[in-house]
């Protein structure tokens, strides 16, 4: 991957979960994507932006619109995007932008980025490469908090950012900036799905032991860690001081060759389930997908013991299959990334092809 019960009308063909097929009730879903509606966000060429960085305007958005996050706030669902422009080094710098709706399907978004690398502390872990593919998750006191990759061309870092609005926010570094081993903030590190609980059409972040926890990596394996205030983790590590794995990569399945958490993690009655992506090395596997496939599955790990994994599905829930998600500026991927329950469903957005954004639903149960 690049770092780099509302009535609905017959809108959609519907492409079906596969979990509970193999009995494993604790999932979520089945979800079914939305065929005519999709895809429900697309490239802007008009949209400007006057960069503080680069010190001229942009078409922010002209590029690529992909891997969002997602709240319900005032009666509508608020969606939190990766957009790209196409100038730099890096043909694109990723800034953050918003857009809302009241159906789940058809956006209004705002003109400008809300979130995006400017001429402060953090311009060193952002510039040039951007800020990208945020999750969003809501403290019991109403505070947003958003777990972002900045890329300053080299490395990745999982930071975080806090707003009471959505629109203003403020930036608060590395997550890993107080870790012990180099210094944490010079980690690699990526997506951060902190575990919550559902309450109502929130997603609340919640402790469990007295501690936050939280799934991130983007490697053969996940990782976990913890935090007392949402704002500095620690990894869970072993006693040699190296990463502590909670899950590990399949060999000859469709999750053969990488593992990265998709939305935020849900508590539930069964245990912890979160959703994840997956990417396929086609020379080793065994199930027919192309080559670098990004499909998704789910774990359910222990609600006493978020480290300990206690099933996995046997199978990918979604994978690319419209023109959308197999051609773009990634072919072959289907990102999972933002989940909310918003009038009597939950609801899934995803990067398609790194290029566009679309959506799938499921019956809240």
């Amino acid at each position: 991957m690049k770092t780099f019960y509302v009535r609905l009308p017959v809108l959609f063909f519907f492409t079906l979960s596969t979990c509970f097929a193999f009995g494993q009730s604790w999932t979520l879903g089945p979800f079914r994507k939305h065929d005519k509606a999709n895809p429900v966000l697309t490239p802007s060429a008009t949209a400007t932006f006057d960069c503080p960085v680069r010190g001229e305007t942009v078409h922010w958005e002209q590029k690529d619109v992909f891997n969002p996050a997602a709240v319900v706030r005032n009666g509508k669902i608020y969606l939190l995007y990766r957009a790209e422009d196409t100038v730099g080094k890096y043909n694109g710098t990723s800034r953050i932008g918003l857009a809302t709706s009241s159906d789940g399907l058809h956006f209004k978004r705002l003109p400008q980025p809300v979130f995006y690398p400017d001429n402060d502390a953090y311009k060193k872990y952002e510039w040039e490469g951007g800020v990208e593919d945020p999750r969003v998750v809501e403290t019991s006191d109403g505070t947003y908090v958003m777990t972002y990759s900045a890329y300053d061309g080299d490395k990745a870092r999982l930071c975080v950012a806090t707003s009471q609005d959505l629109l203003s926010w403020q930036k608060h570094g590395p997550v890993f900036k107080n870790f012990i081993k180099g210094g944490g903030e010079d980690y690699w590190s990526k997506s951060g799905s902190v575990v919550c609980r559902r309450v109502g059409d929130k997603l609340i972040a919640t402790k469990i032991s007295g501690k936050y926890w939280m799934y991130w990596g983007d490697q053969p394996q996940l990782y976990a860690a913890v935090s007392d205030d949402l704002i500095n983790w620690y990894p869970l590590i072993r006693g040699d001081k190296s990463l502590k794995a909670v899950a590990e990569v399949r060999a000859g399945q469709f999750d053969n060759r990488l593992l990265e958490p998709g939305p935020p993690a849900i508590l539930t009655a069964r245990g912890i389930v979160l959703i994840y992506n997956s990417m396929h090395d086609a020379k080793t596997g065994t199930i027919q997908l192309p080559e670098g496939t990004y499909a998704a599955g789910q774990f359910l790990f222990s609600a006493e013991e978020p480290d300990k994994l206690i099933d996995r599905t046997k199978s990918y829930f979604m994978k690319p299959d419209k023109p959308y998600e197999i051609t773009g500026q990634v072919n072959n991927v289907t990102f999972l990334e933002a989940l909310v329950p918003y009038k009597g469903r939950w609801w899934l957005y995803y990067g398609t092809a790194d290029s566009k954004i679309a959506a799938a639903s499921a019956p809240l149960r």
